[in-house]
């Protein structure tokens, strides 16, 4: 737990004002999650990525997103060496403990999709052969937002539905963007202060003792209502699914280990439940004329009732 704390800091020294994000990225890697970042060019995603992926002693590869990326660059190919005469497998990015999916929406839907099995089953299977992925696995994704229309395709349900969390990194207030320009004038020797702090097995314990936290039935049941009240929401087409329902559980254990806490409050399910749920909902036609998903939820959240006499 100690390092936990120590990288925490680390990341919050790097990255400016991010605190909150920095906090649901620990939790994804110590949940084996997924995060979507989702910004305007030059907000610093990339850089938080990287900072974050630094932080760990695990191995991170980073590809960017085009139209001509292909399938095989995300998960290999098997090739045919003229050297020795035979076929060798070329494992791809996915052989990594952290993949950064750069600008993950100007990859065709081909491309997208290979990140599927990886990110769901955390294997990638080429050629009929299915091989087993490094542990923890982690994808973190950016994004532009889909409104540019600059040559993006939106990611489908069945994508947006395995990320754990999506951020959305809003501009900077005007102190923090000023220790920005006056951290970042000379980069170079900014980046070198990206230091190695935990270790891969640091997060196997970190996500060992996230899943001892416990979950009161109370706790269950109020998920459960939240999750069924936005599949009956008339303005919501598509509501959260079993899959989120469990991303919900998970997400706040992980907060309750992250406050060093081996319980989960309703606290910590109110605090991860739009960056787990905004992303999964698909509104009506009707609902998108006159509400955001974000307006939604907290409706929803404050028409279900909190156990908070169990506390």
């Amino acid at each position: 737990m100690g390092n936990l704390k120590q990288v925490k800091e680390h990341l919050n020294h790097l990255v400016v004002g991010r605190e909150k994000e920095i906090d649901f990225m620990l939790i994804a890697l110590i949940q084996q999650g997924h995060v979507l970042l989702e910004s305007v060019p030059g907000s610093g995603k990339t850089w938080m990525a990287k900072a974050f992926a630094g932080s760990f002693s695990g191995l991170f590869r980073r590809l960017q997103f085009t139209p001509d990326v292909l399938p095989s660059d995300v998960t290999g190919i098997r090739f045919f060496n003229p050297k020795n005469q035979e076929f060798e497998l070329r494992p791809g990015a996915v052989m990594a403990n952290i993949l950064l999916a750069d600008e993950i929406n100007r990859a065709t839907p081909r491309t997208q999709s290979s990140l599927l099995e990886s990110m769901e089953e955390k294997q990638a299977t080429i050629d009929g052969e299915t091989l087993q992925l490094p542990q923890p696995f982690m994808v973190i994704a950016t994004q532009n937002p889909v409104e540019s229309q600059q040559g993006t395709f939106p990611l489908p349900a069945a994508q947006l539905d395995r990320f754990l969390f999506r951020l959305e990194i809003g501009y900077p207030d005007y102190d923090e963007e000023m220790s920005i320009i006056r951290n970042f004038r000379d980069n170079v020797s900014h980046k070198k202060e990206i230091m190695s702090i935990a270790s891969v097995d640091d997060v196997a314990a970190w996500s060992n003792g996230a899943s001892e936290v416990s979950v009161h039935e109370d706790i269950e049941k109020y998920i459960l209502n939240l999750v069924r009240a936005t599949r009956e929401h008339p303005s919501i087409e598509l509501g959260l699914s079993s899959r989120a329902a469990l991303a919900l559980v998970h997400a706040a254990q992980g907060k309750a280990y992250l406050d060093g806490r081996d319980f989960v409050t309703p606290d910590d399910v109110k605090y991860i439940l739009e960056p787990v749920a905004v992303h999964r909902l698909l509104l009506t036609v009707e609902g998108m004329l006159v509400q955001d998903p974000e307006t939604l939820l907290k409706e929803i959240s404050s028409s279900v009732a909190s156990p908070v006499e169990a506390y």
